[in-house]
């Protein structure tokens, strides 16, 4: 398990975003070198936890919850079997693309030491938007992203360090509530028959998650 590459972006002009200026950074790309990762602090203050990364909407991204966003390799594979085009690491706009890991069975919690400091935890699952919609240009795609249900986990930082192409991933804690990304995932998109199984990941359910899940139900 290992990181693939790291990926940052800048700000762009997008008609598909409602932040301020019309402005997101979606679009990222792979960089060389290291990368500082530390906490960003609380969402519409803070924004990527990565240095050099750029988050144009802070109302609905980034923040300590949302602090770093990884994607499989894997999955972008079988994403460009299903669309037919490439997609280059980053096109998902995700910090890390990682390979040998399988993302969406991660457990809520459960956190992983990257390269030789940094620890980042399982905190919250990515829910498709408009601005993620225009950035891809494919037809239906938040449809077709949601029933797939493979949304890749944000992270938060728990031990700030920096991270680089080609770093080890090791999963060094693993709660037992067994509550997956893919399961928060379902349960707050196509199956909210899933809150029950959901609920039971606790102190590591995240707070947005929490009030999105208790309004379905309540």
């Amino acid at each position: 398990m290992r990181v693939l590459s790291v990926n940052l972006g800048s700000l762009r002009s997008s008609a598909h975003t409602g932040a301020p200026g019309g402005l997101t950074g979606i679009g990222k790309e792979p960089v060389s070198g290291p990368v500082r990762v530390s906490a960003p602090g609380p969402k519409g203050s803070g924004g990527s936890g990565l240095a050099g990364d750029a988050i144009g909407d802070l109302r609905h991204h980034g923040g300590d919850e949302q602090a770093v966003y990884a994607y499989a390799r894997e999955d972008l594979d079988a994403w460009e079997r299903e669309l037919g085009r490439e997609l280059a690491p980053g096109a998902f706009g995700e910090n890390l693309t990682t390979t040998g890991l399988r993302t969406g069975e991660a457990v809520l919690g459960e956190r992983w030491r990257i390269g030789g400091a940094l620890v980042l935890q399982v905190s919250s699952v990515r829910i498709p938007c408009r601005t993620f919609a225009g950035h891809l240009g494919a037809r239906g795609w938040v449809k077709r992203f949601t029933e797939a249900a493979v949304p890749g986990p944000y992270l938060r930082v728990v031990e700030p360090g920096e991270v680089r192409a080609g770093d080890a991933i090791e999963v060094v804690h693993r709660p037992a509530h067994e509550v997956t990304v893919s399961l928060l995932f379902r349960a707050l998109t196509t199956e909210p028959g899933l809150w029950e199984r959901a609920a039971a990941a606790g102190d590591d359910l995240p707070a947005t998650a929490r009030k999105r899940l208790t309004g379905r139900t309540g």
